[in-house]
């Protein structure tokens, strides 16, 4: 079986409370009495998983790309879903589908930070390309802060198919474009929607934009020409979750 490492607190809390499984978790003896440190060893005892306490020198060790908060567990490696088991969701929670489709982002920390608000906002499935894009490791699962353990990501070999199975279910495709063909604010996100949101320095590929039902802009103001991807998929995402709680 596949190991990868979840590193910080909140990351391990989250997956401990998930059930995803561990094997062993390492603490560094300078938080043997915080409270963070006691929720972790009560969540791993109760499961019958093995804490050790450690040096933070080890520790930086096992984690040399990353701020580990003194915390770092062995998991098995994240599962990805398959498109079948997104789409099954929104039933299953009696809501409205909503699902994000990342075509090509490729720095894992944007990755995490939109993984986190899509887990926030409600979405259903997040989807990438089997190329061109970040994976499901350990510096995702931090910037994730947990939200990695409840929200499902799909992996794909062709995002244009995708789409097109998704149109079939009866989702309205939209893609983030300069130049749109209307603000983001003036689409109807009360109906089944996908987000397309492309890449951080190409955008969203010019076949994959032809396949979508249109495509939605973000003004900007100022002298910048672009927001960072992870941005521009919250304000979107958040007002997807304004238009459906105000019609409720």
């Amino acid at each position: 079986m596949q190991t990868e490492k979840i590193i910080g607190i909140n990351p391990v809390i989250e997956a401990l409370r998930s059930g995803r499984p561990i094997q062993r978790i390492l603490i560094a003896e300078q938080r043997r009495s915080d409270r963070d440190t006691a929720e972790i060893i009560r969540l791993a005892r109760s499961r019958g998983i093995e804490v050790r306490m450690t040096g933070r020198d080890a520790l930086s060790r096992e984690a040399p790309q990353g701020v580990h908060q003194g915390v770092v567990a062995f998991a098995a490696a994240h599962a990805y879903s398959s498109l079948d088991d997104i789409l099954k969701i929104p039933a299953e929670r009696g809501e409205t589908p909503l699902f994000l489709i990342l075509d090509g982002v490729e720095d894992p920390r944007n990755l995490g930070a939109i993984l986190r608000t899509a887990e926030a906002a409600g979405v259903h499935g997040v989807i990438i390309p089997e190329r061109r894009s970040a994976g499901l490791n350990e510096t995702v699962a931090k910037a994730a802060a947990g939200a990695l353990e409840y929200v499902s990501v799909v992996k794909v070999i062709n995002i244009v198919n995708t789409i097109e199975e998704l149109k079939k279910n009866g989702v309205w495709v939209a893609a983030a474009e300069a130049g749109g063909d209307m603000q983001y604010w003036d689409a109807d996100f009360v109906r089944p929607t996908v987000l397309v949101l492309g890449g951080e320095d190409k955008g969203v590929r010019r076949l994959v934009r032809e396949h979508c039902d249109y495509t939605l802009s973000l003004p900007l103001m100022g002298r910048i020409s672009s927001l960072n991807v992870s941005v521009a998929a919250g304000i979107m995402l958040y007002e997807v979750l304004r238009q459906r709680k105000k019609k409720k």
